[in-house]
């Protein structure tokens, strides 16, 4: 017994050494917190310590940590979107405020002319201080809004989970979504430009 548990611990530190920096990079991209992506990967490797005995070799061990991971992102979000008992009257205020401030009556925009911050030849993703500005922006979101936009660009769900995590209606979603993305651009012309 003893001798099993010392295996398991060897095995287990050695999968720490070769795929702790895999794992959190992965986490940090999904969750964009740099304490949330370590308290998950740490969690990922309790789960993994626990289960040990049940894993079978079918697949290599940086696969079954990967689908260990997955799982407690899905948990982390979907235990934020239950605990988050925000109230959006003011955030609300102010997105259909921008949204008036943007679109005409009929749904046009109010002016032709587009941020030169959208016309730029290099690709804003691959400039780290442009994804520092996108990640505060992102944090001033309301915690909804801010996991909506997240399940749907990180974690590529699809609208009928998104709207079950998040415990809301489609239509709700859509234009939480859509008034997420007028505030990130607004954050983003203030605060980039």
């Amino acid at each position: 017994m003893v001798e099993s548990k010392q295996k398991d611990t060897n095995i287990l530190e050695n999968w720490v050494s070769q795929f702790s920096d895999e794992l959190f990079s992965w986490a940090f991209y999904k969750t964009s917190s740099k304490e949330t992506a370590e308290d998950l990967v740490q969690e990922t490797f309790l789960s993994a310590y626990r289960k040990l005995a049940t894993f079978e070799g079918k697949s290599q061990p940086k696969t079954w940590l990967f689908a260990i991971l997955n799982n407690k992102i899905v948990d982390h979000y979907r235990l934020a979107a239950r605990t988050t008992k925000q109230q959006f009257s003011i955030t609300e205020d102010s997105g259909f405020q921008l949204s008036n401030d943007i679109f005409t009556e009929d749904g046009c925009w109010r002016n032709d002319q587009v941020n030169p911050l959208w016309n730029q030849d290099e690709e804003l993703l691959d400039n780290a201080d442009f994804n520092l500005i996108l990640q505060q922006c992102m944090e001033e979101l309301p915690s909804k809004w801010k996991l909506a936009i997240t399940s749907k660009y990180l974690t590529d769900k699809n609208t009928d989970q998104i709207c079950q995590d998040l415990e809301m209606t489609t239509s709700n979603y859509w234009q939480v979504t859509h008034r997420a993305k007028l505030l990130m651009r607004k954050c983003l012309e203030t605060k980039w430009i």
